[in-house]
């Protein structure tokens, strides 16, 4: 059985950029996550069409092994094409993680900060990779995990959707296929979500959670204690358990 919560606040912004999603088909299920960039609500336009994009290509595929490339080509291809065709919008970038789960099987993809953790039995198995400068400095060994949070440089990203190259196909990162195994739970979240909370807090969370609803609240008080008194970012969370 699948159970799952979508949360989404504008933090202390005038504006919510951040858009999630979801698409089922009997026993597949899409959950995405995107975080929009470019400000002036052009963010949100960049975020918005490629959920849409990507549930598109979920709800029409037909070759279930390219379903996470064809997305992002063609979320990218919406965003490139909105930002030729209106001015305002030349400058609009997003993040996007995709969740694509089937009857047996489980992977994901991703471009930029925005995370996928993966836990099984309550404890962190694996999380995607920030395609940011801390991140990059983590792997290069010169700063450690805990400073990519307040680290200077941890709004520049090096990949995201939306850059104008003719690189083909779109440098997303791509997990490996897992089984589903039942005790499994996946949390997708922007920037403004992780930052103000740490790992062992959202295992936390999640151990004493009955539902993923629960899960989602106890996380966002959290993050609302450790965001107050600042000008807290949009932030937004898919919770998915796969039981």
């Amino acid at each position: 059985m699948i159970r799952f919560s979508l949360f989404s606040d504008k933090g202390s912004r005038e504006n919510n950029e951040d858009n999630v999603g979801m698409y089922q088909d009997g026993e597949a299920f899409c959950f995405l996550l995107a975080d929009g960039l470019g400000g002036h609500g052009k963010g949100e336009v960049a975020s918005q069409l490629a959920v849409e994009t990507a549930v598109g290509k979920f709800a029409e595929r037909t070759e279930e092994d390219s379903f996470l490339r064809d997305a992002f080509e063609a979320a990218q291809e919406s965003i490139v094409k909105r930002q030729q065709e209106d001015r305002t919008c030349r400058d609009m970038k997003t993040t996007l993680v995709i969740l694509d789960i089937g009857k047996d099987r489980i992977r994901w993809g991703h471009i930029g900060d925005s995370r996928l953790y993966y836990f099984v039995n309550g404890r962190i198995r694996e999380r995607t990779l920030d395609h940011s400068v801390p991140q990059m400095l983590v792997s290069a060994g010169e700063i450690k995990e805990k400073a990519i949070r307040h680290h200077p440089d941890r709004n520049r990203l090096l990949r995201v959707l939306g850059t104008d190259g003719d690189e083909e196909p779109v440098n997303y990162q791509e997990s490996e296929v897992i089984k589903r195994t039942g005790r499994q739970a996946f949390l997708l979240c922007t920037d403004g979500f992780w930052e103000l909370i740490e790992e062992k807090k959202m295992e936390a969370a999640l151990k004493k959670a009955s539902s993923p609803e629960q899960w989602i609240t106890a996380m966002q008080e959290i993050i609302c204690k450790n965001g107050r008194g600042t000008n807290m970012d949009n932030y937004s969370a898919v919770a998915v358990w796969a039981d």
